[in-house]
């Protein structure tokens, strides 16, 4: 157990590791706090194939599709925007998942498309899923 006190060695020149692990502590505080505020994307929806063996797969799934024209489908039947809401309540009404998918065409203003999600959310539908468009003649 030796000591050492200045004198023979001249001036000895040790780092003080105190204030290096303060600093570290800081710095894990500061990280441990900014995490959890990193952005997160939005969650996007996907239709899944139906299990197999399953029937009335078109029935389940309804998608809202928006023409250049701004004709709208709900699945295979004509509806306009104004009954639109009306028509989602109403196939709504039995079913415990509430999901839809919109498509709209490619040369369609998003607002159109903005528009259908915020008549959906008025619907009380739970989640709006965006799908790609494709032409029947493709």
């Amino acid at each position: 157990m030796g000591m050492a006190v200045g004198g023979a060695g001249g001036p000895k020149s040790d780092i003080n590791m105190t204030p290096m692990i303060d600093v570290l502590l800081v710095l894990i505080i500061i990280f441990m706090v900014i995490t959890p505020l990193t952005p997160k994307g939005l969650e996007a929806l996907v239709p899944q194939p139906p299990p197999p063996g399953s029937h009335d797969e078109s029935i389940r799934t309804v998608v809202v599709s928006i023409n250049e024209d701004h004709s709208m489908m709900i699945n295979q039947d004509p509806v306009e925007i104004g009954a639109l809401q009306n028509r989602l309540v109403e196939i709504f009404k039995t079913r415990a998942e509430r999901v839809v998918f919109v498509k709209g065409d490619p040369n369609l203003e998003f607002n159109w498309v903005a528009k259908v999600i915020d008549i959906a959310h008025g619907a009380q539908i739970d989640k709006v899923g965006l799908m790609p468009y494709k032409d029947l003649g493709q």
